[in-house]
């Protein structure tokens, strides 16, 4: 979605069945308990689904048999790390990420100066290995994040094993290891050396963090790993909420700071920090639902940009994902509404019809949104009160979309 939701498009497919037998037979049987270390997962529902699974339901056997196929091809991902691009960061040290701000481009008049921004197009440079971490990273956090899950649901060790492999050499092999910090996160050539903006680039950090949990059970993932890994956690907890760079991520008012406040909340609870999350959400519930969303659903903040409905998706899928984090804490944002009517439902409900995807959209986006997207949201609004506008949009979903797995 975020919120640990599957952003993946899909053609709209029927569903297949996958004889009983075969599903019993590929469903693990460990035990994850509802005290586990995922977050805006919920461990009840994951394990519903693999309990149905074992049982024959074979109306999530699409979902299972996608999940497989993605997780055999994450198998092909070779490790890989900070080390790998070919220049330095403006710190002299490697082992620091960097990124290129992807809507920034040369300048015509200029070449040689200053970037100039072009808000929803993305500059291919960003993407290029050589000179940027982000789409190294955005592959390892995406494998890691599908293998977590394969794994707990089939059991496959070969799933886990590469998981580990995967985040060993990210996050703590010595000679490969990231440093924890952003510093040089989404610079802007002629501009800046970094910018708070490159936080949302580890927004993919937390559904990677919930399949390193997943795959505890697993002699692939060791304690010595999980203590080592949390040490990281630790210091880039400590950046994300003391350097300034962070702290200036905190204040953004859209999605940049709703998403930084996932990426601490959840590691404020994966390290203990029970107290810190906890008032973090209660505050946001007015610094972040009570702000952004208006009182018939708009998120104007969002409907500003020029990939809306992403934009739109986006920072509400945030805002779902501090509802998961809330629901461990006892702070319950599912049934929260401001007096005059901000609530995550209503936000949902203005954006609802457009999982049709013959209903046009109401601006003119530079890219057309994923509509797909919509449904991992249903679904979770749908286990914390019924709604018939979610239950007949749910009709548009592919069968076998992941959020079937993670939201039964």
């Amino acid at each position: 979605m975020l919120l640990i939701a599957d952003h993946k498009a899909h053609p709209v497919k029927k569903p297949c069945f996958i004889p009983t037998l075969l599903l019993v037979a590929v469903v693990a049987r460990a035990e994850v308990p509802e005290t586990t270390g995922v977050f805006p997962l919920s461990a009840r529902e994951l394990a519903t689904a693999r309990d149905r699974l074992a049982h024959g339901d074979a109306s999530l056997a699409p979902a299972l048999a996608e999940l497989r196929a993605e997780a055999d091809r994450a198998l092909q991902l070779r490790p890989m790390s900070v080390m790998d691009k070919l220049r330095t960061t403006p710190s002299g040290d490697k082992h620091d990420y960097i990124s290129l701000a992807p809507y920034w481009w040369p300048d015509p008049k200029n070449p040689k100066g200053p970037y100039i921004r072009h808000d929803g197009l993305r500059n291919p440079e960003a993407e290029n290995e050589k000179f940027s971490d982000h789409a190294a990273w955005a592959k390892v956090s995406t494998a890691i994040r599908t293998l977590g899950l394969a794994y707990y649901f089939t059991g496959n060790e070969a799933y886990a094993e590469h998981a580990a492999k995967l985040a060993r050499t990210w996050f703590l092999d010595p000679a490969t290891r990231m440093n924890p910090n952003l510093n040089f996160g989404q610079y802007v050539t002629g501009v800046n050396e970094g910018r708070e903006e490159g936080i949302i680039e580890f927004l993919s950090l937390v559904p990677a963090c919930d399949s390193l949990t997943l795959i505890g059970t697993s002699p692939a993932w060791t304690q010595k790993d999980v203590a080592a890994f949390h040490a990281w956690l630790g210091a880039y907890f400590t950046w994300l909420t003391e350097s300034p760079t962070g702290r200036a991520e905190a204040a953004a008012l859209n999605n940049h700071g709703t998403c930084d406040d996932v990426q601490i909340a959840y590691i404020a609870l994966l390290l203990g920090k029970t107290d810190y999350a906890k008032k973090l959400l209660v505050d946001d519930l007015q610094k972040r639902l009570a702000q952004q969303v208006e009182p018939d659903g708009r998120q104007p903040l969002e409907l500003a940009r020029t990939k809306s409905l992403n934009y739109s998706l986006k920072n509400l899928e945030g805002l779902f994902a501090l509802a998961g984090l809330g629901d461990r804490v006892g702070i319950d944002w599912w049934h929260y509404a401001t007096p005059d009517g901000r609530s995550l439902r209503v936000a949902l409900r203005y954006l609802a019809p457009y999982a049709d995807p013959a209903k046009p959209w109401i601006q003119s986006d530079v890219i057309a949104g994923d509509r797909t997207r919509l449904f991992a949201l249903f679904a979770q609004a749908l286990h914390h009160g019924d709604d018939p506008l979610f239950r007949e949009m749910m009709h548009f979903s592919p069968a076998d979309a992941r959020w079937h797995l993670l939201w039964p």
